[in-house]
Formats: structure tokens, sequence, C-alpha cells
């Protein structure tokens, strides 16, 4: 590794400089934070031994410089003036780790062999990220659309922190897409991500999913489980559809995000969990706590920062999406496309896309397996969406005209679906509840 020795004793910088160059790494040194901050500037450091006693400076006050200037690098701080609160000070401040003097060469190869584990682990989460871009293009986060480079460029700047966010967006608009982007943006990208579903078991149950449960705890406890706020420990707590949250559940949770504490279902020992929460949600929670189906407090620690996607049908970006999609299904099909025709073009640019980018997704990888030519063509794409740019289609969608009353119900649906802000907004409008919305768009394909 390329080390920097920061220490204004000469003696200990020659007895670490010896030390550290017999385990082959590459030292340099400096005495003041001047002068480490010079070298970082010059040559970019990996690791930062750093003494908390720089003659009449403090070394507590180079480590957010020196991680300015080098936002990887480790810092070690070095003092024979150890107590825990300078060292609780430092690690807040982004140091890595502590080691009081006096102390030998094995303790020295061990904080750098933990630096190499953890530099393996952030390199190994690029590497996932790479993966993720390749395999899902759709989580690629980089947009022309302003709405979307905003919100992910207000979610860079808070994933470094631990405020609790709420995504609001449509299904299928990438809300799981960009809290998975949000942890692998904060310090607790190398800890686990773990995504709990609030539509997809009862009250009870999900309160075992979410926060474990002891044997006997009810039929079917045959073991103790820890849950999933056990298993995120130091990482991603991501409640995904949070506005479907059992009402005797909320609570709970509400104690959770203003505590961290919880209880296992069935025990009486209270624990804690260092997670950072993020929800997500399609549905109008200020609704839900009008109809009184869910909290207002507990909207209020959810929504510490809010996050909006808009769908599709709102971005501008939706020409260039299909590229990018396009490229990336040629890629795995073993094909090449020159890209689409105008009248494809013309297709998806005016489509509402109710089912937002999933949606797109899907028609684009449709339309690279049946295509016969290098060129996606109007033909191609999923009926549903070349029809709607068929003029004689506009005309004859009347109320009286030659069309059957499923067409007609089909219409009206997704004509309310692309100006309704939300699903709830549209139920409302259309005078059914989310249910039935959510039966007719699986029934019309919308």
């Amino acid at each position: 590794m390329q080390i920097l020795i920061v220490d204004d004793e000469p003696n200990i910088r020659r007895t670490l400089r010896m030390t550290l160059e017999a385990m082959g790494h590459t030292i340099a040194e400096a005495d003041t934070p001047a002068k480490a901050l010079a070298v970082i500037d010059r040559k970019p450091a990996e690791v930062a031994l750093l003494d908390l006693r720089l003659g009449t400076e403090s070394g507590l006050d180079l480590i957010e410089p020196l991680l300015a200037a080098a936002p990887r690098l480790a810092i070690i701080v070095i003092t024979a003036h150890a107590s825990i609160d300078t060292a609780v000070e430092a690690v807040r401040r982004g140091a890595l780790d502590y080691l009081p003097k006096p102390f030998t060469p094995d303790q020295i190869r061990a904080v750098l062999e933990r630096v190499g584990r953890m530099r393996g682990l952030r390199d190994r989460v690029a590497d996932l990220e790479e993966h993720v871009r390749n395999e899902v293009p759709e989580a690629e986060l980089d947009s022309t659309d302003p709405a979307v480079a905003r919100t992910t460029e207000i979610a860079q700047r808070v994933a470094q922190t631990d405020a609790a966010i709420l995504i609001r967006g449509e299904n299928g608009t990438g809300k799981g897409v960009l809290s998975r982007a949000v942890h692998a943006w904060s310090k607790r990208a190398s800890g686990p991500f773990v995504t709990v579903s609030c539509p997809s078991l009862s009250a009870d149950l999900l309160e075992s999913d979410l926060f474990g449960h002891v044997r006997g705890a009810f039929t079917g406890a045959v073991r103790d489980s820890s849950g999933k706020v056990a298993v995120a420990e130091g990482g991603t707590l991501f409640l995904d559809e949070i506005g479907d949250l059992p009402s005797a559940l909320q609570p709970k949770l509400l104690r959770f995000l203003q505590e961290r504490q919880y209880e296992r279902v069935g025990d009486t020992k209270t624990r804690t969990a260092d997670v950072r929460v993020i929800a997500a949600t399609n549905r109008d929670l200020e609704a839900a706590i009008a109809a009184g189906t869910f909290r207002e407090d507990l909207l209020y620690r959810l929504n510490v920062i809010e996050l909006s996607l808009p769908p599709l049908r709102l971005r501008a970006d939706r020409t260039d999406l299909a590229d990018r999609l396009l490229a990336f299904f040629a890629r795995q099909t073993g094909r090449k496309f020159i890209g689409f025709t105008a009248e494809a073009r013309e297709a998806i640019r005016t489509y509402a896309w109710p089912g937002n980018v999933r949606e797109l997704r899907n028609a684009i990888e449709r339309a690279a397996i049946l295509a016969s030519g290098p060129e996606i063509g109007l033909a191609d794409l999923p009926e549903r969406v070349a029809v709607r740019t068929q003029k004689s289609d506009a005309s004859a969608m009347e109320v009286g005209g030659a069309v059957t009353l499923e067409m007609l119900e089909s219409e009206h649906i997704r004509r309310v679906l692309s100006t309704a802000p939300s699903l709830d907004t549209a139920a409302r409008i259309l005078g059914i509840d989310p249910s039935t919305l959510y039966r007719k768009r699986k029934q019309f394909g919308l």
C-alpha cells in the first residue's frame, strides 16, 4: 500500500517507516498538517497513520481536510494520549480505526490487513454495481430528464447521512433501484441491504418477519428467528410499499424509528439495531392519514428526506432510455440493431406507459427477440403501444363509435392513469377501489 505517516516526532516516523517498508509498503512522511496535505495533493495515499498531536496543532482537525483531498483514504489515528472520547471523535470525523501508542508491528499489520479487507469489500461493491448496470439496464440512474437528474443528485447528497428517506412514485418507476443506489453510495455500502415487502404478509406474520420471534411465540414457531431488522444490522432496511403497512404494526415501527429499539414476538427482551431505514410507496399517504389508515407521526418519521420519481409518461428521456435498453438486449441476444424506425420512436414517445420503466423494458426485450430486421419497427412493439399512435383509433375510440365496451373501458382507464398523480387518485376518479384498478390494469395490460 501507499502509506502516509503524519507525526511530528522524527524517531516515531523513522521506526514506522522501517517497520512498514519491511512489510513491503511504500512510505511518505509529513510532520505538519500543511505538509501532509501537500503530500496527498502530490501523490495520493491509500492509508494515513495520523498522530493526534502535531506540535501545537491537532490531528483531529486534519481528518476532514485529508478526506476532502482523498475520499478513499483510510485514516488510522495513532496517539499516546488515548481516550474513549478522542477515539469516538476521530471516528465521527471520518477515521477508520484507532491505534494507541506504544504499538507492536503485529498490531500495525493487523490494522492494515483490516484496511485491505475493507478496500476489497468496497471494490466488490463497485463490481456488483457494474454487474447490476449490465444485467439490469434500468438500474442506470443517469438521466437527461430534469426531474430524475434532480432526484438522483439529492439522493447522492443524502446517502452519506443516516436520515430516513421516503421514496414516492408509481409502480415500476424504479423506487427499489434508487433505494439500492442510496445504499451503495452510503457509508453502509459494505453492510447488508434487506427488503421487507409490506403488502406481502398479514400483520402478525409481517411483525415476525420484521422484528423476529422466539420459539413457541405462535403456532409454527419451532425455532427462534432473528428478523430482518437484525439481519440489516450495520446496513439498510428497505420497507417496500410502506403505505400497505398494517395499522397494528405502525406504532411498533414508529417506536423503532424513534428509539432504534424493538422486541421479538413472544419475547420481553428489548433489543437495539443500527440500521438506516428507506421506505417507498405508490400511495397517497396524506389521503391515507385523512382516512385513518396511516399514522401522521409515522409519516413524519419516515419522511425526513423525500425523493420523488416521476412516471415514465412525464419523463423527457423515454426514447433515450429505449435506446439504452435496445443496446442492452442487443448484447444479450447477440444481434445488431441500428435503432428504431421513426414510427416506432414516436410510439415510444407518445404512449402513456402505465407500467412505467418496467413496462418499457419488457416491450423493448420483446421487440429485440421478435424483430426480423436490424431496425425495430412499429409492428415489433406490443399492440397496445403501437395502436395508440394510429389516428384511426383516436377517432373510433368514442362513445357511440364502433368499439366494444371493453375497448372503451380500457381506453378510459388508460387516459385517467396518464393524468392522475397516483394510483389511489386514479381509483377515486374511476369510482373503484385500488384492488379493482389493479385487476383492471392486469386485465388490459395497462
